[in-house]
């Protein structure tokens, strides 16, 4: 595909933080196997808060909400750059509108299967096809087809003095302490979210039983807001409602100092991941197989239950990653399952908690 290393290459992810999350070891295997080539991330403007300080590549902000790079059209920004290749990590409409701006000779995307709405249409060069991939080793499959040899999974984002400064006093102290982001968008029709009462009823007994001290981490939406309100009212424990209060820095930050995560299919459980923090994610609506923690050792998963009750199959013959669009598919999730996997973290010697890339 290319004879030698490119001077430059331009990668585009936009969204969202579980997927850049799950770019960032692709990027972490280009440097370090082209460390003189130039690199160019095409970036949603939330997403680089998280990622955008990375040393060694530029980061071009691409604002969803008015469609402007680097706070111009995108074809005044693209119009004047040209890279000798083009990582489209993005199957969507929006990011293809993107791809088609970027000069390029070659623009690898997915293959046929995972090239969705049309991504195909604007690549000159496709990656090998794999049945039931997770989301990340998609990701990784690119520097396959570019003949970069795969090294541990890295991620080293950035945090500041400030930022750990900020974590350590939220979590002082001796107690353990659980992160819980109890929301997921549900601007498409995911159902990912679990009810508030069973979260609360989650913190009332890990404090309780435990001594496992919650914070409340989330957005700055109306439903993150009531969610917070809620749990805070119904768990009769004390807790630190942060949400609506972090950036996503600091969020990571507190993740690197905590116990585990808990959390629906949503970004702070990738953001465990990168961190080596034990992730108890709940998968109802969606296959953990695809969209986890890469470390699922202490997920909570319903998935085969809720396509057969809601989708009349199993697992197996339903598309991969195929999405259960049903609010009730969460409430197969219960409280003692959830609290089954939190015994199972404080259980495991603190270097079995660590994911298998962190140990050494």
């Amino acid at each position: 595909m290319l004879p030698s290393p490119p001077a430059s290459i331009c990668v585009l992810r936009l969204s969202a933080i579980g997927d850049v999350c799950n770019a960032v070891p692709l990027l972490r295997n280009l440097q370090s196997a082209w460390p003189k080539t130039a690199i160019t991330w095409l970036i949603g403007t939330t997403e680089a808060s998280l990622v955008g300080d990375i040393e060694g590549i530029e980061f071009l902000r691409y604002d969803k909400k008015t469609g402007l790079l680097e706070g111009r059209p995108p074809r005044a920004i693209l119009a004047r750059r040209r890279f000798d290749l083009l990582i489209h990590l993005q199957a969507s409409w929006r990011a293809n509108a993107l791809a088609l701006r970027v000069r390029a000779p070659v623009k690898l995307g997915f293959d046929r299967a995972r090239a969705r709405d049309g991504q195909w249409l604007f690549t000159t060069h496709r990656i090998a096809p794999m049945a039931n991939a997770h989301v990340a080793e998609g990701f990784l499959s690119f520097g396959d087809a570019l003949g970069v040899p795969r090294g541990p999974r890295r991620w080293d984002i950035p945090l500041s003095a400030a930022d750990r400064a900020f974590a350590a006093a939220q979590i002082g102290g001796d107690a353990p302490v659980m992160i819980l982001s109890p929301c997921s968008s549900q601007r498409v029709r995911n159902f990912r979210n679990w009810p508030a009462e069973r979260y609360a009823a989650v913190v009332r007994e890990a404090r309780i039983r435990h001594g496992v001290r919650t914070i409340l981490t989330g957005g700055r939406s109306e439903l993150e807001r009531d969610y917070g309100e809620r749990i805070s009212a119904q768990a009769g424990v004390d807790l630190v409602n942060l949400i609506g209060q972090t950036s996503l820095k600091q969020l990571l930050a507190l993740i690197e100092r905590a116990l585990c995560v808990l959390a629906p299919d949503s970004g702070p459980v990738h953001m465990a991941s990168a961190v080596g923090t034990p992730a108890i994610g709940l998968y109802a609506t969606s296959n953990p197989g695809r969209t986890g923690p890469l470390d699922a050792r202490w997920c909570v998963s319903v998935y085969d239950e809720a396509v057969r009750r809601y989708l009349g199959a199993s697992a197996q013959q339903v598309r991969w990653g195929r999405r259960v669009r049903d609010p009730a598919a969460l409430e197969l999730i219960t409280v003692e399952a959830v609290l089954e996997r939190l015994q199972a973290v404080l259980d495991a010697p603190p270097a079995v908690r660590r994911p298998p890339w962190l140990r050494g």
